[in-house]
């Protein structure tokens, strides 16, 4: 298996990644327990940042002089329909905005053509102090064109 099939993948629909659902991601009752969707969607945009040649790391204490580091501000989630263990999860990420000292991702997770999660992501962009700083242009377009940016 190659690093780019464990990374997801990048689509003229944003990044896909699946995911199965095993035993631990459970309730007593074996749907997915809520906070666990909270993991398939950090999974997914951390591969999705991988995916650009985003490395976050570096960013953050190289990047500039300021460095730079993303951190979730904000996120709105409708729950539609429950996973249940051994179901394949697809996690799709869309970029809708890229710029300034935010970015707003959605995500979405499907079982199959069913819609079980739709999320909106507000990521704030910060130094190294924890203060808000402008997302350089060349990261912004990297967002907003995540096809091309591929590599």
């Amino acid at each position: 298996m190659s690093l780019i099939s464990l990374a997801g993948e990048l689509t003229e629909n944003g990044h896909q990644l699946i995911q199965r659902v095993y035993y631990e991601d459970t309730d007593f009752s074996g749907v997915v327990y809520h906070a666990r969707y909270l993991h398939f969607m950090e999974r997914a945009r951390t591969d999705f940042l991988r995916l650009l040649g985003v490395e976050q790391a570096t960013l953050a204490i190289e990047g500039d002089s300021e460095g730079l580091v993303f951190v979730v501000h904000r996120m709105e989630i409708d729950f539609k329909l429950p996973a249940r263990m051994d179901d394949i999860l697809t996690i799709t990420t869309v970029t809708e905005k890229a710029g300034g000292a935010k970015m707003v991702l959605q995500q979405e997770i499907r079982r199959g053509e069913q819609l079980l999660i739709a999320a909106k992501v507000i990521i704030a962009v910060i130094n190294g102090q924890g203060r808000p700083r402008r997302l350089p242009e060349a990261l912004a377009y990297k967002f907003h064109h995540a096809k091309e940016s591929a590599g």
